[in-house]
């Protein structure tokens, strides 16, 4: 099992604690799947995302077992004809990213790390943290000066270092960066280390599993930095390469038009993503002004047939008061999934007559 850069093709071993590649190509994740027999999974008496174990990068006997706290196997929900919303904020941490966090940070434990370091907005580090916790590993979360009291408060609680960036996303990710270049800590990145990416594409495999091994026509997907959107990719090209699917179903990106970076690079035909202003969004989870990765993210919405959608301000609140009115309450971000399939119902009216899932990746009592 190794690191790859995307650029060079050069390969790292896991133990050589790599974020990037000399050249400044960002890594990838290399090593031998099984296929994965979704009839056992579907019986298997395992209600966790570690019922996939053939297709993640770690043995039965690994510590991961030490580190979980049952996450995964979350509902769908029915949410209109056609559209369901899958709830991973049942998830421990109430978010869909304790998926990758519980990856990332079995694989630091079994490599004997005792420190790590990230950067976040919010649910990844409150994720990091808990499993950090659970793992017996030192945690140090740098966030933005803005992040919501509440996001603060669950990662506090968790026992990890909170440091406060002012300034940009893009400035807290620095200052951890930062940190792990002068000390050579562990950086359990949901950005850079695509670890993380191999827990949140088991979404995908609930979602084949929970529909009989059938793929819906397409998955909203909130974007910011793409780390549900390049675990669709990972999941889709898996279950193309092992014959359980003849096409790949569309990626229907989101962004809030106020910070929507990736939304304009596709517009413009673009196979780079140029940074843009964040101008103030509700949707603190997907403000991210110079994604890493939105060269990938452009790739697979494209090579899916997907599409990049935007929505305003006034568009996820209403959003946020609909759902919660069918007694589904979910953080802000959240919202935005829901804002976009409405505004892709408009661009595509036949979506309506098409199976659709869309993320409820974060409880509502996290944002304020």
């Amino acid at each position: 099992m190794n690191y790859i850069c995307t650029e060079c093709k050069e390969r790292f071993a896991l133990e050589s604690n790599r974020w990037k590649c000399s050249c400044g190509g960002l890594l990838h994740l290399e090593y031998e799947k099984k296929q994965l027999d979704f009839q056992a999974t579907a019986i298997s008496r395992s209600h966790s995302l570690w019922k996939y174990i053939d297709a993640l990068p770690f043995d039965q006997e690994d510590c991961w077992q030490e580190v979980t706290l049952g996450e995964g196997d979350t509902p769908l929900i029915a949410v209109s004809k056609n559209l369901y919303a899958k709830a991973d904020y049942y998830m421990p941490t109430l978010s869909f990213k304790d998926r990758g966090a519980v990856a990332l940070i079995a694989m630091a434990k079994k490599l004997g790390v005792k420190r790590v370091v990230a950067d976040s907005s919010g649910n990844a580090g409150t994720a990091i943290a808990a499993y950090s916790a659970r793992a017996g590993i030192a945690c140090d979360v740098f966030v933005p000066a803005s992040t919501s009291d509440k996001k603060i408060k669950q990662i506090e609680a968790h026992g990890a270092t909170i440091h406060k960036i002012p300034g940009t996303r893009e400035d807290t990710a620095k200052a951890a960066i930062d940190m792990v270049e002068s000390t050579n800590l562990f950086y359990a990145s949901h950005i850079y280390n695509p670890l993380f990416w191999e827990g949140t594409k088991t979404y995908f495999y609930e979602v084949f599993e929970q529909f009989d091994g059938v793929m819906p026509e397409a998955f909203i997907i909130p974007v910011g930095n793409g780390t549900l959107l390049l675990g669709a990719y990972i999941a889709f090209q898996e279950l193309l390469s092992w014959g359980l699917i003849d096409r790949m179903p569309k990626i229907l990106a989101v962004q809030a038009d106020n910070c929507a970076p990736i939304l304009k690079a596709l517009h413009q035909g673009k196979d780079t993503v140029d940074p843009v202003e964040n101008t103030g969004t509700l949707a603190e989870g997907i403000a991210i002004a110079a994604p890493a990765r939105g060269a990938e993210i452009l790739d697979a919405v494209r090579k899916t047939g997907g599409d990049i959608i935007g929505v305003a301000e006034e568009e996820i609140s209403l959003a946020r008061q609909v759902m919660a009115a069918q007694g589904i309450y979910v953080e802000i971000t959240s919202a935005a999934n829901y804002a976009g399939y409405l505004n892709y119902v408009k661009k595509y009216p036949a979506l309506k007559e098409q199976i659709v899932v869309f993320p409820l990746c974060g409880a509502g009592i996290k944002s304020n």
